[in-house]
């Protein structure tokens, strides 16, 4: 079934491709101007051969896979710029100036190295710009909502309804604040764990621009390939791999709570509803 899907994408492909339209309109005019339907049928025929063997051509295959690659790339490059445009003027600042520091080292690198171009762990810095500015977006969203939040009231709240817990004669009640202590319980405990990815996130990003640095000095200062290839570029991938997978934990458990309140109707009570500042 997924052979067959992929076939299909190919043969979409080689349809829309510029050759087979110009060929076929090539035999319509043909057609037209001859007054025959041998050219039309001539179309029909090498319509067919084409479509029986480009799509299935491997060299074809990776063609398209190739623009495939190349314009998921460009997206998410927009998309990137973007985001970036959303950013104030210091976070705008941080990118454009580790950008400037990424074009510094591979400049730097060919310069100093004598190599023709960076070599792959030096070209990954693309990456890592690209998580800076991922993780850039994550810790400024998670920073202003915590600014948003007044945890001293939810506190109060808390302690109010743990009061209500204890004097309440009527059991079901006592039911209804037991859950609302519960949530509160849990939203502070959301809060903290906001708070400790923020942390988080802040030490991998200065941890980054960190690396950037010290790369460039390497390159700068030791200019030979074996001295630059010692640092430990898999060691910040590890971390940053690492720092991701936290945020997600901590988005999960966020979401489980949303869910929660949700179903109780706590709709103020809701992470996304506390504005940006």
């Amino acid at each position: 079934m997924l052979e067959r899907k992929i076939n299909i994408e190919y043969l979409k492909e080689a349809v829309k491709e510029p050759v087979n339209f110009w060929g076929m309109a090539g035999f319509a005019v043909a057609a037209a101007y001859t007054q025959s339907v041998i050219p039309l049928a001539a179309a029909l025929v090498t319509e067919g051969m084409y479509l029986a063997t480009v799509p299935a051509s491997t060299l074809y295959r990776r063609l398209v896979d190739s623009r495939n690659r190349k314009r998921l790339l460009e997206q998410r490059n927009r998309m990137r710029d973007k985001m970036i445009e959303t950013f104030d003027p210091r976070e705008k600042e941080a990118v454009l100036y580790l950008k400037w520091l990424k074009k510094q080292v591979f400049e730097n690198y060919v310069k100093f190295t004598g190599a023709k171009e960076p070599p792959a762990n030096v070209k990954s810095l693309e990456q890592r710009w690209e998580d800076f500015v991922d993780l850039l977006d994550v810790y400024r969203r998670r920073k202003n909502h915590l600014r948003s939040i007044n945890r001293q009231a939810v506190q109060n709240q808390l302690t109010q309804a743990e009061r209500a817990v204890e004097s309440t004669p009527d059991e079901r009640a006592r039911r209804v604040q037991q859950a609302n202590v519960e949530i509160l319980k849990r939203r502070l405990a959301a809060f903290n764990e906001l708070d400790r990815s923020v942390k988080l996130v802040e030490g991998q990003l200065q941890s980054i621009e960190n690396f950037f640095g010290l790369v460039n000095d390497q390159v700068v200062t030791l200019p030979t390939p074996e001295r630059v290839s010692a640092l430990d570029f898999e060691q910040l991938s590890d971390s940053i791999a690492m720092t991701k997978q936290m945020l997600e934990e901590t988005s999960d458990m966020i979401g489980a709570l949303d869910n929660h309140n949700r179903e109780l109707g706590n709709y103020d009570m809701l992470t996304s509803n506390s504005p940006a500042k």
